[in-house]
Formats: structure tokens, C-alpha cells, sequence
């Protein structure tokens, strides 16, 4: 399954992507996010491998993210492990003329091993691609307050 999405945001490109790149601000636009851990590499850089932490209620969740590529301020790409699921996200932040910044996402779900996420991902898509546009959305709204 794959689905991408973009949003203009306010501010310029060097903003943007300072606040994307940071760690600290994930929680600022990330429901649930708790921490992240660098276990290899050197943090933000190719190849570095970190663990990050999510709870919303009882549920917690536990990714594995592996960068492919950081090309900040203009691109970076990372893949995503779970127990259950991969997926890759690339994203890209292109300045517009106007002073905003186009910040576009693609996300593929290159594997979902367990029978319910597989069927909600047949069934009802909009489960895996709405908390990524509003992921997109709460950035937007946090960079415009900086």
C-alpha cells in the first residue's frame, strides 16, 4: 500500500527543516511520541539505526528507524520496522516562490505480517493514511508558530 500527501507551510525552507531534523520537537507534532534512542550510527545520518517510543492510552508501540537517505534541507527518506509492519517514508521540502515551503510524504507499507492490520489496510485505508496527513498538518501548524 502506498499514499502520499503534501502541505504548504509558512516559513522558510531552512525552518522547516531544522525543526523536522530535531528529535525534541517530534512530540510537538507526533501523538504519542515518547523518545527516541540512537543505537548505531551517528544520529540523523545515513545508516544511523534509532528506536522510538509511542503511547496513546494502554497501547504502546515500538519502531525501529533505519535513514536511507538525509538530504535536509531538501529530502530524507528512512525505513520503519515494527513487529508487525515495514514501511518506508520519503519526504521532500521544495522552497515555492511565495516564501512557502512544499513539504510532500510518500509512504509504502512494504510488509504487514499480522491478519487484522493487513485487513484494515484492504478494507479501510483511511486508517493508515489519515494520522499521516495529520501528522503533516500538526507540523505545519507547529513550524507556523516558531
Amino acid at each position: 500500500m502506498k499514499f502520499n500527501g503534501s502541505i504548504d507551510i509558512n516559513q522558510s525552507l531552512e525552518k522547516v527543516a531544522d525543526l523536522f531534523a530535531d528529535p525534541a520537537y517530534l512530540k510537538e507534532y507526533q501523538e504519542g511520541f515518547e523518545k527516541k534512542e540512537l543505537l548505531k550510527g551517528e544520529a540523523g545520518k545515513d545508516g544511523a539505526i534509532s528506536k522510538m517510543y509511542y503511547k496513546n492510552g494502554k497501547h504502546e508501540m515500538v519502531l525501529t528507524e533505519t535513514i536511507i537517505s538525509n538530504k535536509l534541507p531538501h529530502s530524507f527518506e528512512a525505513l520503519y520496522h515494527h513487529k508487525h509492519m515495514d514501511n518506508t517514508l520519503k519526504c521532500t521540502f521544495i522552497e515555492l516562490e511565495n516564501g512557502l515551503v512544499r513539504y510532500t510524504s510518500e509512504v509504502e507499507y512494504t510488509r504487514i505480517n499480522w491478519v487484522l492490520p493487513k485487513l484494515m489496510a484492504i478494507l479501510f485505508p483511511g486508517m493508515y493514511k489519515k494520522p499521516a496527513r495529520r501528522w503533516m498538518e500538526n507540523f505545519k501548524s507547529f513550524v507556523e508558530k516558531q
